[in-house]
Parts: C-alpha cells; structure tokens; sequence
C-alpha cells in the first residue's frame, strides 16, 4: 500500500519484504484496511499470508539468508496450516490512536476465521513488547540469536516470533483473547473501543466469505 510505503520511507526503510506488492495476486493473502469514515481516507492496514500460496511468507525472504531453519519451521508448522501477520502500519495522523493494536486484533481474529494453527511475525523488539506479546506471540530462540535479527537494516534489531497454539491463545491476555474470539465469531460489528488516547468508534467488517477457495481446501 502507498500510505504503508510512505511510512517506512520516513525510518528510512526501503528493503522490508512484506512492503512488495507481490501479495496482491496471492489467493492466499487476506487484506485488511482502517479507513476514516469521516474522510474515507485510509488510515492503517495489516495482511495475513497464509502458508500454500503463490509466495513463500514474508519471514521466509527476511531471515532465509541468516538463518535457513526458518524454511524447516515453516514447513513443518504448515502441514496443521500456518502463516503470517505482515505489513502492519498506521498513518502518522493516527499514529498513537491505537489503531494498530485493533488492526492486530482483527487480523488474527481472520487468522482464526480461515482456521490457521499458528501464526509467526517478525517485528522490533519494541513493538513485540508493546503489541505482539499480550496477543499470544512469543519469541523462537531457535531462530537467529535467541529470535533476534539485524533486519531491515544493519542498525536495527527484528525478532522472529510465533504463536503456537492459535486457536487457544494460551499466552494471550484475557482481554485481548475475549477480543479476537468476539470478532472470529461475530467478525462484522459495531463497538465503541477504548484507544490510547481517545474512544475509537469502530465498525468491523471481517467476514471472509465462504465461496473463498482457500476455506475449500
């Protein structure tokens, strides 16, 4: 997405694998966006990229090179169904909202819609702190050193992480495992959610339809 793109071009990021546009002919990438109901403008989106389509996952192309058992792992998690949450961003105007822990919510909500048992992402350390870790993830010290990665440039630091149990959701805090599971099963509603800074007046549409050919499989 442009405004995703534009975002990482501030941090001067430019080589992050899931910022391509690959995905969009992917059957098996599911597409989520935040969009202002005021001006219609998009403000934030996430992907999920589950493992069988036309491209390896994000995680594969970013740390293959430095570490080739992400290859095996993946392999191995797929044969249950896996895949990845990508290209999470929020526009600077809504940056500090919370927009992106409620994109978060929603995209692995979808991830359990289209029955997916695991779920890795590789993000800075910070922002699994912040975000990923109250949602389930946890770091794989099997990967890199200790989860950790030189990624996307060689002054910063990634870390590979994983849910392992996604439709439990064991590591996950209470609030926010009642929150995915509420939109897994009413994926489209209404809801006043409490934001970082102010009340967030959401309307969620996250239903995949069923006519999908990756539910087919």
């Amino acid at each position: 997405m442009k405004g995703h793109k534009e975002v990482l071009e501030i941090f001067g990021i430019t080589e992050i694998t899931s910022a391509n546009t690959e995905w969009f002919y992917n059957p098996n990438s599911f597409v989520i966006i935040a969009e202002s109901k005021e001006s219609g403008k998009i403000v934030g989106g996430a992907r999920i990229h589950a493992v069988g389509g036309t491209q390896p996952l994000p995680i594969e192309d970013a740390i293959g090179e430095m570490d080739p058992h992400i290859y095996k792992l993946v392999e191995e998690y797929a044969k249950k169904g896996s895949g990845e949450l990508c290209g999470l961003w929020n526009a600077r105007e809504v940056a500090g909202m919370g927009i992106s822990f409620k994109l978060t919510e929603a995209a692995i909500s979808i991830a359990l819609q289209i029955k997916l048992t695991t779920l890795f992402i590789i993000c800075a350390e910070r922002t699994f702190q912040n975000i990923f870790k109250n949602n389930g993830f946890e770091i794989i010290p099997s990967l890199g050193n200790q989860g950790a990665f030189y990624y996307p440039k060689s002054d910063l630091i990634a870390v590979a992480t994983i849910i392992n149990d996604l439709p439990e959701l064991s590591l996950a805090n209470n609030s926010n495992r009642t929150k995915i599971i509420d939109l897994k099963n009413n994926p489209k509603q209404k809801k006043i959610e409490n934001g970082t800074k102010e009340e967030l007046d959401i309307e969620y549409d996250l239903l995949i339809k069923s006519q999908c050919n990756f539910l087919k499989q």
